[in-house]
């Protein structure tokens, strides 16, 4: 579980094979919009995104499954969210698109003077410059 304030933005990450990750993602306290960005190369839905508020209080989760792109805005203060993940963070494949990338098109719902973001968030490469997610039979 991480907490974090109004503003704070995570994202786009994804880890490539063998070290893929399917996560299911919650708020347990707060909100946040989450995006998935679909990556799978052979994918009719390839670049598109999907965009879902967690709250507290509706209780939704979001099941993100190997082959996409996660990330988040934080809608309010204190707010918990918490990850369930299937394979170990490994840096050696993980992988991240910009979260402003024009290509993508993804509305944050927050004006920009609010977001917060990492060095290393501010600082991903374009949808159109990173390492595309390939299926485990792919070649």
């Amino acid at each position: 579980e991480t907490k974090s304030s109004y503003g704070v933005l995570r994202g786009l990450h994804y880890q490539l094979n063998p070290h893929s990750q399917t996560k299911l993602v919650r708020v347990t306290h707060g909100s946040v919009l989450d995006v998935v960005v679909d990556i799978r190369m052979d994918s009719p839905t390839f670049g598109k995104h999907l965009t879902v508020e967690l709250t507290a209080d509706n209780k939704k989760q979001l099941f993100i499954p190997p082959g996409f792109a996660h990330g988040f805005i934080v809608l309010e203060d204190e707010t918990k969210f918490l990850y369930r993940v299937d394979n170990y963070y490994f840096p050696e494949s993980e992988r991240g698109i910009a979260f402003n990338d024009p290509q993508l098109k993804i509305d944050w719902k927050l004006n920009p003077i609010d977001f917060k973001l990492s060095e290393k968030d501010s600082n991903l490469p374009r949808f159109n410059q990173v390492e595309y997610f390939k299926m485990k039979g792919d070649v």
